[in-house]
């Protein structure tokens, strides 16, 4: 299948980059054999735009995807996190080749007004919309005209190459990386803890706490000295929602605590990721597993199997592939048992 995959692919921080979920996604398609094209919405207004000034080259990243869809003529079109790109140009597309498939997919967290907002508008034009919020949260979408479908965070194996649970002489105990402050009071809870946790735990606490955050190779340093991970969303209590960072950790073997709330114990298996209910809670069990090596080893070994053998990129890009165009699901996902190809819930 001839794909176009629209997403910012972030040329000019020249590497420093955190991983993109939308990277994963062509790696999984082009795995599946797919031919697959890139636009770089952002990067094109960029490039083309007077004075380099981004945002006055929407027009010609409207108008340039408009050739390269001509050019290329895909069966499938992705369309990411692409605020450039207008719904009038996608509706342009559709119509010019009204067997096409355009879907929306979108890794953001519905706690934040505008990306609800931005998602409802997408579902315009779009054949299909996918959301990283579990499916029970996407109700709020249902009766837009298009299908819905939730979709997970993946591990790629070229990109989460460690395997932390088989080693010992790690020099962080505990790591949370963030730099993002809105919508959230996640990093008065951090601040707490790292104080109380200062003479059992190393943690560290990259772009917080006046540490500076890491990028790119120095958070796959980070990430290759680390026994365990906070994955501390946000906002918590959206069911299966993450950021990227459960699969970060969970992929390369780093144990991982996580809220009870969004529930993931009904996705993952037992004994993989550490579900607490609160600060005392969260506490307790860091001490709990610092003391207790193979227990930390074993459960985050469960964890990274899980997502390599179920929750990889190549699953995850056919899964996409295969409800975009309705196509019989030719594997049981783990994330989609309770969803039929129409997109609605069993």
């Amino acid at each position: 299948m001839r794909i176009l995959h629209i997403a910012y692919q972030q040329l000019k921080r020249y590497g420093k980059t955190r991983v993109s979920w939308a990277e994963k996604m062509t790696f999984g398609l082009i795995k599946n054999d797919h031919y697959v094209k890139t636009y770089s919405d952002r990067d094109v207004a960029s490039n083309e735009a007077p004075f380099k000034i981004r945002d006055l080259g929407k027009k010609a990243a409207n108008k340039y995807l408009l050739e390269t869809v001509e050019s290329f003529d895909p069966d499938l079109i992705i369309a990411g996190h692409c605020d450039m790109i207008t719904n009038e140009t996608l509706a342009a597309i559709k119509k010019a080749a009204p067997h096409r498939v355009i879907v929306h997919c979108n890794n953001d967290p519905l706690f934040v007004p505008s990306n609800v907002e931005r998602i409802k508008k997408r579902a315009e034009v779009a054949d299909a919309i996918f959301v990283s919020t579990g499916r029970s949260e996407l109700s709020i979408f249902e009766g837009l005209g298009t299908r819905v479908y939730h979709m997970p965070n993946p591990t790629d194996p070229s990109i989460e190459t460690l395997d932390n649970s088989t080693k010992t002489d790690l020099d962080i105990d505990l790591l949370f990386c963030s730099n993002s402050n809105d919508f959230t009071e996640r990093l008065a809870m951090v601040g707490r803890l790292k104080e109380a946790l200062a003479d059992d735990v190393r943690f560290r606490t990259f772009g917080s706490f006046g540490e500076d955050p890491v990028w790119g190779r120095d958070y796959d340093r980070a990430l290759s000295q680390t026994k365990m991970g906070l994955n501390l969303n946000r906002q918590e209590g959206m069911y299966w929602y993450s950021s990227a960072r459960m699969a970060q950790l969970a992929g390369n073997g780093i144990l991982q605590f996580t809220h009870e709330s969004p529930r993931f114990d009904t996705l993952m298996p037992e004994e993989s990721l550490v579900y607490f209910a609160n600060e005392d809670d969260l506490k307790s069990k860091i001490l709990e597993f610092q003391h207790d090596d193979a227990k930390r080893r074993y459960w985050a070994s469960r964890a990274r199997t899980f997502f390599h053998q179920e929750m990889n990129s190549k699953l995850y890009a056919q899964y996409i592939v295969e409800a975009a165009t309705q196509t019989a699901f030719s594997h049981d996902y783990a994330w989609a048992r309770d969803i039929h190809l129409d997109g609605s819930m069993r």
